[in-house]
């Protein structure tokens, strides 16, 4: 599957700095936005605290995070943007994308708006839960499988 790349604005809550705007790479794998530190700190956000991120090569990162307005294809919302690298690829994450009912259509690979924004979405584990409480062997083959650090 291919790429799929949206021109994308960052600014404070406050609007006050000029706004980050960039090609931004949508990677639906990705919960929170990325940009540039420098960018974010131009356009007055302020990092609010630290997190640890999972790279895609699998590395544990601990990176400063803030919150912003995220604009794209029309649609505003305010999500946590993570202070990335100089020199990385401007991400917009998951969390945006489902705060503005925008969606990636993966035949197009474009964004495409939802007709309404779902207010309740299906748990995947509501239905493993269900099996596990029905299925007293399932139960017991899935606690041989935990991996937890």
């Amino acid at each position: 599957m291919g790429t799929t790349h949206v021109t994308t604005q960052i600014q404070s809550l406050t609007r006050r700095g000029k706004a980050y705007r960039a090609e931004f790479l949508v990677d639906t794998g990705a919960i929170d936005c990325m940009a540039p530190a420098s960018g974010l700190k131009a356009a007055g956000v302020k990092p609010e605290g630290k997190a640890v991120y999972e790279m895609a090569d699998g590395r544990p990162v601990e990176m400063e995070y803030g919150f912003a307005r995220v604009s794209f294809v029309g649609a505003e919302t305010v999500a946590q943007v993570i202070f990335g690298p100089e020199g990385c690829e401007p991400l917009l994450g998951v969390v945006a994308l489902e705060n503005t009912g925008i969606i990636v259509d993966p035949a197009s690979r474009t964004l495409r708006r939802l007709h309404a924004k779902p207010l309740k979405k299906a748990n995947p584990l509501t239905g493993l839960a269900a099996l596990a409480a029905s299925d007293s062997s399932f139960s017991n083959r899935s606690n041989q499988h935990r991996h937890f650090p």
